[in-house]
């Protein structure tokens, strides 16, 4: 599955998820955009994706803070010309109690980085998309097409279904001019959001029994399903949410 010269922005690819989206991209030969907040992990990102040939574009930056995301697509042109593919895939989860004083703090926090950001990178991007019949990948959950059943992620839960529904709507919008959007909804994957927030010490234990396969998702599996949606193997699909989670709704 060649992207060869395809210009591919992964938003959050210094760890995870994103991280591994970068590397499986530029193993294809595309021209990656690494955006992040962690210089250090972005490095190391960065020699990872170099390996496979090509120089890609490190773009530090707090994608909710809109003179920041435009950085992020204004470096892009300026640099490769074009752009191909969007991954909004930067996202945060956190602990927030509807009752505590700091709850729209936290609230607002969230939804500026897993939703609005995510908004107004996509609109920014449009005219270049359209201009190579690109298309869109965003990185949900699947907290956001069911209930999660923990009150105290209840604003992550709610960044996700907006981010779900508004992945529809610009999909429909933007069929018009052939370019397609696409969800993904992981559920439990290894990765720095999960082991950064207080959990008891058995708790990736605890997720994996909470799915039907017993077992918990490596960043790499939800990158390999990237690569396959913002293929030509994929020209007829968009609008669409795919869910990789071991099983874990139909649990």
């Amino acid at each position: 599955m060649s992207f060869n010269n395809k210009v591919v922005i992964v938003t959050g690819s210094s760890s995870g998820i994103g991280a591994s989206t970068a590397i499986a991209f530029a193993k294809e030969g595309a021209n990656v955009v690494i955006v992040g907040r962690n210089e250090d992990k972005m490095k190391k990102v960065n020699i990872k994706c170099e390996s496979y040939g090509k120089k890609p574009l490190v773009v530090k930056a707090d994608i909710s803070k809109d003179a920041e995301a435009k950085k992020v697509i204004d470096e892009t042109i300026k640099t490769f010309g074009k752009l191909d593919v969007l991954v909004n895939n930067a996202g945060v989860a956190d602990w927030s109690d509807i009752t505590s004083d700091d709850f729209m703090e936290k609230f607002d926090a969230i939804m500026n980085i897993n939703l609005r950001a995510v908004v107004y990178l996509t609109h920014l991007a449009i005219p270049y998309l359209i201009e190579t019949k690109g298309n869109i990948i965003n990185t949900s959950s699947i907290a956001g097409s069911s209930n999660c059943g923990m009150p105290l992620l209840t604003s992550y839960c709610t960044s996700k279904a907006g981010l779900n529904h508004f992945s529809r709507g610009v999909a429909l919008k933007l069929a018009e001019h052939g370019v397609r959007v696409n969800v993904i909804g992981p559920g439990p994957v290894r990765t720095d959001i999960a082991d950064s927030m207080p959990t008891e010490a058995n708790a990736w234990e605890v997720a994996a029994q909470n799915t039907a396969l017993k077992r918990i998702s490596e960043p790499e599996e939800i990158a390999d399903l990237m690569l396959f949606l913002a293929s030509d193997k994929a020209r007829g699909i968009t609008g669409s949410e795919f869910i990789s989670d071991n099983g874990a709704l139909v649990k």
